[in-house]
């Protein structure tokens, strides 16, 4: 009998004689069973562990009839924005509406709300109030404390105050959303017959590991036993002066130092008479947890109801093509360069399943209808990454006054990419696998620390086809170090040992590099230096991402800001740092890494006047 899809109907759940559900997951995303998918992981992850669990993706927020179709739920409903915070989503970095949504279906745009835990939240206590709503996935996490909003460019509270949901999971849930569980069903259980679970139960639950919980009374605070840190208040840190920037960026410091499950302490910030309380992290997934979660029975396609064109046309969610005959190796970046938000949400410690469970899910996919031959990934947030940067980390934590990576290197990082090399070896020789790419980030500074070039080499002899994309993000050092990357000589290094191990192979392969426009740190002479530098190698780039000032990390406190915590004076404030603001100059700087575009010419030739280079106009026009 053929695996059946968790619950997103009546019908559903008669089929399997089930009267209620314990959790109802509402989903920003549409409903594919596949672990990329954080609705039908953790949906399975319940149901492994005895749970009910229904699914609603993508509801009609406009009505509260969508948000019934599974009846109330025993315990509580669980609701993510789904894999993108739902303004990433909706929005590009220009604030402009994107037109497709890759984790919808179709790909149409549109069916996911703006501030999608504030609508749906608000919905599901319109259809059952008081009923319990737990809020989780990336909107929640990297908005769980006060945080910069670029979309309407104001300091907004936690959301588990906006949401008014009663407790919000930050980081990988599967351990959290257990524990809650338990505390649920317990108190549940306790409840006389056709009672339910209130608002209130649910809210009372504190103590979770990655959770964090609202008060509004000064008595319920953790007592002074535990170890907490009081973050700047609300009022402190939303103010629109000096000192309320200086305020935003302390805040933003202390967070980050409490983001390691070993060395956290309880955080506290006061918004009015509210405070939001923060429990340490949850602890990592063992190797043998990260495969569990991995190998439970997943149909790995997205609901049939996809299978009927959208309005657009289009069958299916194109979101599901990319990791469908990829492999999940790790969590976890102690790369934590300043524009990316996965230390803040995954943390700095990896977590890495084990080589034999990779392989038997390569074997499974290899003998999937669809597959052609083609592993299209191993990976996770940086790909070579296979262990803790250092042996500390492990009953230390990490550091929380140096990085590991970055401008320098931290002499403890060990380098060895035996293991993943070993891995890739054998899903390479399972029969009808034709080729295994390596499509998720490479650090390559990481990689230049490694003395045994025997990963570099098969790297470019077995995984990659044509070519390899990194990402330098900027060529000038000033900004490289603000974004925590490795100095450009480090690139340079890295690009010519590229193209030695090719020559050697006689494989005409090449690098795409990645870079940013409109960096914290980085005016229009930085661009400058970006586009003489490309115009040097003979490559321009045909896409340039523009910085994107999202919640929960540190690029966007310097955005926000317009300084850099890390960098005191002589008088121990923060060093202002120049922001490049304002959607034209945005452009002058992506025109000038883009300057032999036709279309470019004008915005090129303003740029260079600007900066007093009309020099350079004969050079790179």
């Amino acid at each position: 009998m053929p695996l059946p899809f968790l619950p997103v109907c009546r019908a559903d759940m008669d089929e399997r004689g089930w009267q209620e559900l314990d959790f109802v997951f509402v989903s920003g995303d549409a409903y594919v069973d596949h672990p990329s998918f954080a609705a039908a992981l953790l949906g399975r992850w319940l149901e492994m562990h005895g749970y009910k669990v229904g699914i609603i993706a993508q509801p009609d927020w406009h009505t509260t009839d969508a948000f019934t179709v599974l009846g109330r739920p025993r315990l509580a409903f669980l609701v993510s924005a789904g894999a993108m915070d739902s303004m990433v989503s909706n929005y590009t970095a220009n604030n402009k509406p994107r037109s497709s949504d890759a984790y919808a279906h179709g790909g149409e745009s549109g069916h996911r709300p703006d501030r999608a835990l504030i609508a749906y939240t608000a919905k599901i206590r319109e259809a059952y109030k008081g009923v319990p709503v737990l809020i989780g996935g990336i909107e929640a996490s990297l908005r769980r404390m006060a945080h910069y909003d670029y979309w309407s460019n104001t300091v907004r509270r936690s959301i588990l105050l906006d949401s008014k949901a009663d407790i919000l999971m930050y980081g990988m849930g599967e351990h959290s959303i257990l524990e809650l569980a338990a505390r649920l069903k317990e108190m549940a259980d306790a409840l006389p017959e056709g009672q339910y679970l209130t608002s209130k139960d649910a809210a009372s639950i504190h103590g979770v590991r990655g959770t964090c919980w609202r008060t509004g009374r000064a008595a319920d605070l953790p007592d002074a036993s535990k170890a907490c840190v009081r973050l700047p208040s609300y009022e402190a840190v939303s103010a629109q002066t000096d000192e309320g920037r200086a305020a935003y960026a302390e805040s933003y410091l202390l967070q980050e130092a409490n983001t390691d499950a070993i060395s956290a302490h309880i955080l506290i910030e006061q918004t009015e008479q509210r405070f939001v309380v923060q429990e340490p992290p949850a602890l990592p997934l063992t190797t043998e947890e990260m495969d569990a979660v991995h190998e439970m029975a997943y149909t790995r396609r997205w609901h049939p109801m996809y299978d009927k064109p959208a309005a657009n046309g289009q069958t299916g969610v194109p979101g599901l093509a990319e990791v469908q005959f990829s492999l999940t190796s790790c969590r976890g970046c102690f790369g934590a360069c300043s524009f990316c938000a996965i230390t803040f949400h995954q943390g700095k410690r990896i977590q890495t399943r084990s080589a034999d469970s990779l392989v038997k899910e390569a074997e499974k996919l290899s003998h999937l209808p669809d597959f052609k031959g083609y592993i299209h990934d191993v990976g996770g947030p940086t790909a070579n990454f296979r262990h803790d940067a250092c042996k500390k980390q492990a009953t230390k934590g990490a550091c929380t006054d140096r990085e590991c990576l970055g401008a320098n290197p931290c002499p403890a990082v060990q380098v060895d990419h035996t293991e993943y090399l070993g891995i890739l070896r054998r899903i390479r020789k399972i029969p009808g696998v034709k080729k295994v790419f390596v499509r998720s980030g490479i650090r390559f500074d990481y990689l230049m620390l490694d003395k045994d070039k025997t990963f570099f080499r098969e790297l470019c002899e077995h995984h990659i086809s044509g070519q390899l994309k990194v990402a330098p993000e900027h060529v000038s050092d000033s900004v490289l170090k603000l974004v925590r990357k490795s100095s450009h000589k480090v690139y340079e290094d890295f690009a010519a040992e590229y193209a030695k191990i090719n020559r050697e192979l006689g494989m005409k392969q090449y690098l795409v590099p990645y870079y940013i426009a409109g960096l914290p740190g980085a005016g229009l002479d930085e661009a400058i230096e970006v586009a003489l530098y490309l115009k040097k190698t003979g490559f321009v780039p045909d896409q340039v991402q523009d910085f994107y000032p999202t919640p929960g990390n540190l690029a966007t406190c310097m955005y926000y800001t317009g300084l850099n915590p890390h960098e005191r004076d002589a008088d121990g404030r923060m060093k202002a740092i120049y922001v490049p603001r304002g959607a034209h100059e945005r452009r002058l700087q992506r025109a000038l890494l883009q300057f032999n575009k036709p279309d470019n010419r004008k915005l090129v030739v303003e740029a260079l006047e600007k900066a007093g280079r009309r020099d350079l106009l004969k050079k790179l026009l």
